[in-house]
């Protein structure tokens, strides 16, 4: 028995060809390789695979048993080669990305346009959760890559860095006696605050600030998303906590006004994390590029 792959395909293309010249020419061989070969398959059974005929050779019962088991490993490999080609060239495939309703709304959305304009036959899957059920699902294999907020030290990952974010409060018309007017955090917890009910990375960084200035921070209001944050300090029900360049539009509009403070809120970053020393789908390699 042999477990040469070489001498099956070389037993397959005689087969399929019936002539030991055309089979060298398929597989770039001389004849004689090709001779000696089948010679050395045939001796590894230790039975006869070809008889010639006139127009080059055939085979024999024993070979037509072992042909309808190698065609059919052959065709097997071939689908193999075009499915890598295919994931190669991003003519297939999937991506799958986790991270946050607000990251892929107002951060990832164009780069996943954009991602699907080039290359359609990719299958997008976005997984939607806080930064340690992103982490998770990057660690249980069930994504490719997480967007989050940073910092994340977990030394199990790797972290690129990408663009800067900048948190403020945000107020509508209900309290616009509070625009110019620079506040204190004592002064700001008079007022109705609202956060991000779950336990996200800015909910975090908010809470930390107000702490290490001896406050505790506590919400009037908690909400389920970022829109809800917007809408709920548009129809004047308190003060949000959220993400200055995802309410750009509503600033610009002047449908909310940034509350002014005299402590600063320091930026923060958002990362691009994947599993360290594990190998990057061509499909994840590309879409970091894009972002990046």
């Amino acid at each position: 028995m042999t477990n040469n792959y070489e001498l099956y395909k070389v037993f397959y293309w005689a087969a399929k060809t019936g002539s030991l010249t055309q089979a060298a020419k398929a597989l770039f061989l001389t004849q004689p390789s090709v001779s000696h070969a089948i010679k050395q398959l045939e001796d590894s059974f230790g039975i006869t695979l070809f008889y010639r005929n006139s127009k080059g050779v055939a085979l024999t019962q024993e070979g037509t048993i072992l042909y309808s088991y190698i065609e059919k490993s052959q065709i097997l490999i071939s689908l193999a080669e075009e499915k890598m080609a295919a994931l190669k060239n991003l003519d297939s495939g999937e991506l799958r990305i986790g991270g946050s309703d607000s990251l892929f709304k107002h951060y990832l959305l164009p780069y996943l346009e954009d991602f699907h304009k080039r290359h359609p036959g990719i299958r997008l899957h976005l997984n939607h959760g806080t930064t340690p059920e992103i982490i998770a699902f990057l660690k249980e294999g069930r994504i490719d890559l997480g967007v989050v907020r940073m910092p994340i030290v977990d030394s199990q990952l790797d972290v690129r860095e990408s663009i800067q974010l900048q948190d403020c409060f945000v107020a509508g018309a209900r309290y616009a006696e509070l625009k110019d007017v620079v506040l204190s955090l004592d002064m700001l917890l008079q007022y109705p605050v609202i956060l991000f009910s779950r336990n996200s990375r800015a909910r975090m960084a908010i809470t930390e600030l107000f702490q290490s200035y001896g406050h505790k921070l506590k919400p009037e209001i908690e909400v389920g998303s970022v829109d809800l944050l917007i809408e709920f300090a548009r129809k004047g029900l308190g003060i949000s906590y959220v993400t200055r360049e995802f309410v750009s539009k509503e600033l610009d509009e002047g449908a909310l006004f940034e509350i002014q403070l005299d402590v600063r809120i320091p930026p923060s970053h958002v990362g691009i994390m994947t599993m360290r020393n594990m190998p990057l789908s061509s499909t994840a390699s590309r879409f970091i590029e894009l972002v990046r």
